[in-house]
């Protein structure tokens, strides 16, 4: 990089830091730091949704598998807005009545306070691991532009979006999320556009060494003959298929938007009921090309080697090399001055953005679903703010350690692990939320059964790959069950056995007053 690219970074940290600086005057309680006062519009909580969505995953992950693979995962992609249609007219209502700060206080309420701590624990959880993954591909990007060292990335990265995040609460989130958005998005089109410009033939000849290679196909690599095989289009628990990996869509983007507390936070921010829905729709509409046009990068990326071959970026096709090496590379090597500043500046935007929003709701679920209700009763509400940036500025070492430890994977494409990781670390939380919302059986015994086996087939399928099973019980796991649908299995384990044990255990009369879709109060929402 040169010093002219070196200052529009500098000047992007500085910005989003003078952001921070301003919204800390505003975060002087709970109400404020968590969900802003509830007074934000749709419009602009659908961006800050969006901006939280199109990580670094997005950003460099994407490009990586289409380049390396074809459109295969972008099936899972094409569910949202399936997800929002539920979630508009189903979810809601169950969040904004109750004016609630954590997704998980619903749980308690129909629940039990076991059930509501468990459901916090593994959300905590499985966003640690987001956020690791979301730093290391960000440091990946830094390293390879700047020349300096991932861990000096990862901390720079880290600290800068620590900061804003602490000072600032949810505010400064929704804000630096906004002017995010926009950086990224000039990015992702710069690299596109100097792609285009570059070929012979100019985007035509994408589409055409694209189709010649069956880049635009749902197919599968495999590594050992280097090829692209179509995926079959049934029902399979032991091979992708595109039904299935349809079904793993719907059942990932139903649980963000029924128990991910990221995105039930900024839709109570929301002034009103008909604002959240709108800003969820927002999100959709922006979401869902904008994934398909980091694909297609990948796909311009593919095509442009075929032109211009280099050893490097051959190595990343065949997996010698990481995949997600293949923007960086693009981005050192071809890029006039300038744009790389800009590039690297929209992709810290595309990290930043998700990381703020995901530290944010993990102290808000620590402090008020766990120290708040059971560690620290009667406190006055200064008390909880000053802890929640303690548990911000955690959850940020947590990421930290994380993408230290990421760096030292021998994983050749992070795209497939995420799916895998998230699916393990969901846990059952959309099984139990289904079966809080659209039946009227169960209690805390009967989803503390249904818990048991789901985190029991979870840890199942974590222990085989890690290679802790027997041989013949992970050959036969191997040859018969695909990690990409852990957690449909899990989530209709968890429902299955929550209602079966609901309708055999002893009744307990309860007051399920707005807390299923059967009791629901009918009066419109604000």
């Amino acid at each position: 990089m040169n010093y002219f690219d070196v200052a529009i970074v500098v000047a992007y940290f500085v910005a989003m830091s003078l952001m921070g600086l301003y919204f800390s005057r505003r975060a002087n309680s709970t109400e404020r730091y968590f969900v802003g006062g509830r007074s934000y519009p749709g419009w602009l909580i659908g961006i800050s949704l969006f901006g939280a969505t199109i990580s670094s995953i997005t950003f460099v992950a994407y490009p990586a598998d289409a380049y390396k693979t074809a459109y295969l995962r972008y099936l899972i992609c094409i569910m949202l807005p399936v997800g929002v249609f539920i979630a508009v007219r189903w979810f809601v209502p169950f969040f904004r009545r109750g004016k609630i700060t954590s997704v998980f206080e619903y749980l308690e309420g129909r629940f039990g306070p076991g059930t509501r701590v468990y459901g916090a624990s593994v959300f905590v959880l499985s966003q640690c691991i987001r956020l690791a993954m979301i730093q290391y591909l960000t440091a990946l990007l830094m390293h390879k532009v700047t020349g300096w060292s991932p861990e000096v990335c990862i901390l720079i990265g880290s600290a800068v979006t620590a900061y804003y995040t602490v000072v600032g609460g949810i505010e400064a989130v929704i804000w630096t999320d906004f002017v995010q958005s926009l950086i990224l998005t000039l990015g992702g089109l710069l690299i596109l556009g100097v792609i285009v410009w570059k070929m012979p033939e100019g985007v035509g000849q994408i589409f055409s060494i694209a189709s010649e290679n069956g880049k635009f196909g749902l197919s599968e690599y495999h590594s050992d003959t280097q090829t692209l095989e179509p995926i079959p289009w049934g029902i399979s628990l032991s091979q992708k298929a595109v039904f299935m990996l349809l079904l793993v869509g719907l059942f990932q983007w139903l649980a963000e938007y029924s128990t991910n507390q990221e995105s039930i936070q900024k839709y109570c921010a929301s002034k009103t009921a008909r604002d959240a829905r709108w800003a969820m729709w927002v999100c959709c509409f922006m979401a869902v090309p904008t994934w398909l046009y980091f694909m297609f990068v990948g796909t311009g990326l593919f095509a442009f080697y075929k032109v211009f071959p280099e050893s490097a970026a051959t190595d990343m096709l065949t997996g010698a090399r990481k995949a997600e090496e293949i923007l960086p590379h693009f981005v050192t090597t071809q890029l006039p001055i300038g744009f790389t500043g800009i590039v690297v500046a929209a992709v810290l935007a595309a990290a930043m953005s998700s990381m703020s929003s995901a530290m944010n709701s993990i102290s808000a679920v620590t402090i008020t679903d766990l120290y708040k209700r059971h560690l620290a009763r009667d406190r006055d509400d200064r008390h909880y703010v000053v802890a929640a940036k303690l548990v911000t500025l955690a959850s940020s070492v947590v990421m930290v350690l994380g993408a230290f430890w990421l760096l030292n994977s021998e994983q050749k494409s992070l795209q497939d692990v995420w799916t895998e990781l998230q699916s393990i670390a969901a846990g059952g939380l959309l099984g139990l939320y289904m079966l809080g919302f659209f039946t009227t059986r169960g209690d805390g015994r009967a989803v503390a059964l249904g818990i048991a086996f789901a985190v029991g087939f979870s840890a199942l399928i974590s222990l085989n790959g890690l290679g802790a099973l027997p041989e013949n019980w992970s050959q036969w796991l191997n040859a018969n069950f695909e990690g990409y649908y852990t957690g449909i299995v899990g989530n209709v384990v968890m429902f299955t056995v929550g209602f079966l044990a609901a309708s055999i255990l002893p009744k307990r009369e309860r007051n399920l007053a707005n807390l299923t879709v059967w009791t629901q109060d009918k009066t419109p929402l604000d």
